[in-house]
């Protein structure tokens, strides 16, 4: 009995109001002990087998990583099968729950029926040669860039900040880039909702190919005679929606639900209901991005479409070799959240928005999708968010002061950033682990501002 007592004091003190993703925000029920016990085990297994099997973390590092987001997270009993390269996590022997590592598709939580997952198949990548963007070689780093970013680096380390890694992209080059012990060119780290950024981009694409238009409506069958037939692909790329998700991360919300224990995680936003006309309010919803990879998954014909079509028509022309987007139980991308990739193929992101739509020789998103992609939003609230992508311009105030107003990035959870400043001509990639922030605007400022300042070798 008071082995019991002090179990379930744990999990009300230590699971409640699990500050995930996004907000460190509290205010779960403690009675929902049910919740908490699903989303903080299915977190621990999640993020332990894609840090084992695609970063190639250490354990020691990955329950760091686990702890930043609670204390809790050191009681979790992490299992890992090498062999099969899975981890099954328990706490106190309850909540168990297993997640499953694929070639090419990554980690998925083992919610319900994923046996479908084994017949995925993952087309192989042609070795690229020659500099980057198209291989890996890198003839054009400046001295005074790769100082002061191994500066940058090393000061933020010290600062216990965790960059990881740290790339600056100039007039096409790669200029600089610094990596963290045990991190390097080709490590994929978790982009966080730098996915959505991407995901954008496969929409792009499809745009390009005549599969779909920025103005079409009546999406999904499931809003058939509601008033969500309303909503327009346009308003869903720039979180304009309206409809009523909640982004808060606290077990049993909208967000950890569809992270951590759904099986579908399009199915959570999908029955999400109207509160406000499409395109006059903004609201940041991962919900409303993991609609966007349904639907592609939809107009592309099945899940095996989508992971061919990605590797394919994305990955492959960008020369992304070290890059996992990952899937949901029910086969659909978690277009959210769940990217792994290395410094080198964020910057190619980065690089393919710059050279507006195309990079390494090939068209894979218009020039009119690129430049739309960076205007502001149609709402009344927060117009500085394009199709997927935050904008520093657009608004009242910039996003940050001290960069071009229009620069314009993809940014994640625990302060991923892709920066691209077309003004300057630059990308800069910033990967880490922060819980208290970054000085994104400081740090970047500094590096551009030694654009110009010469040290080619």
């Amino acid at each position: 009995m008071k082995k019991l007592l002090v179990i379930l004091f744990v999990l009300i003190v230590l699971f409640v109001g699990l500050p995930l993703v996004v907000l460190p925000l509290f205010g779960m029920s403690a009675t929902d002990l049910k919740a908490n016990l699903e989303v903080g085990t299915g977190i621990g297994a999640k993020l332990a087998c894609s840090g084992r099997f695609i970063s190639g973390q250490e354990p020691g590092q990955i329950k760091s990583d686990l702890a930043s987001y609670t204390p809790a997270t050191h009681l979790l009993n992490v299992q890992y099968d090498e062999a099969r390269k899975r981890t099954t996590v328990s706490l106190f022997g309850m909540g168990t729950v297993s997640a499953q590592y694929r070639p090419g598709i990554g980690c998925t939580l083992e919610r319900g029926d994923t046996s479908a997952l084994d017949q995925l198949t993952v087309p192989d990548l042609a070795k690229t040669v020659g500099p980057w963007p198209a291989g890996e070689e890198t003839p054009h780093l400046r001295s005074n860039l790769q100082q002061l970013s191994d500066t940058l680096l090393a000061s933020d380390n010290a600062s216990a900040l965790q960059t990881r890694a740290l790339l600056v992209v100039h007039n096409g080059q790669l200029v600089a880039e610094s990596y963290a012990a045990d991190v390097g060119p080709k490590t994929p780290l978790l982009g966080w909702s730098m996915a959505k950024s991407l995901t954008g981009i496969m929409l792009g694409h499809l745009e390009m190919l005549g599969q779909l238009d920025v103005t079409e409506s009546q999406l999904f069958t499931e809003w058939a005679g509601s008033d969500r037939d309303s909503i327009t692909l346009e308003d869903m790329l720039q979180m304009s929606s309206g409809l009523d998700f909640s982004e808060i991360y606290a077990p049993g919300s909208d967000a950890t639900r569809m992270l951590f224990t759904a099986y579908s995680a399009s199915d959570v936003a999908l029955s999400s209901q109207l509160i406000h006309p499409p395109g006059t309010h903004f609201y940041y919803s991962s919900g409303t991005t993991n609609m966007l990879a349904r639907l592609l998954t939809q107009r592309l014909g099945g899940p095996q479409a989508a992971v061919s079509f990605l590797h394919q028509h994305i990955f492959a022309p960008l020369g992304m070799r070290h890059a996992i987007l990952e899937l949901d139980p029910s086969g659909v991308f978690v277009g959210s959240s769940y990217i792994y990739a290395s410094g080198r193929d964020w910057a190619r992101l980065g690089q393919l928005m710059l050279a507006e739509g195309v990079l390494n020789g090939i068209r894979v998103v218009s020039a009119d999708w690129v430049a739309r992609a960076q205007q502001p939003n149609r709402s009344k609230n927060d117009p500085r968010y394009g199709y997927q992508f935050w904008l520093n311009g657009g608004g009242e105030t910039l996003r940050w002061p001290d960069l071009p107003a229009d620069a314009y990035a993809m940014n994640g959870n625990r302060a991923q950033s892709v920066v691209i400043v077309p003004s300057a001509d630059a990308v800069l990639v910033r990967l880490g682990w922060s819980t208290d922030g970054y000085p994104i605007n400081k740090n970047f400022a500094q590096l551009l501002a030694a654009l110009g300042t010469g040290g080619e070798n």
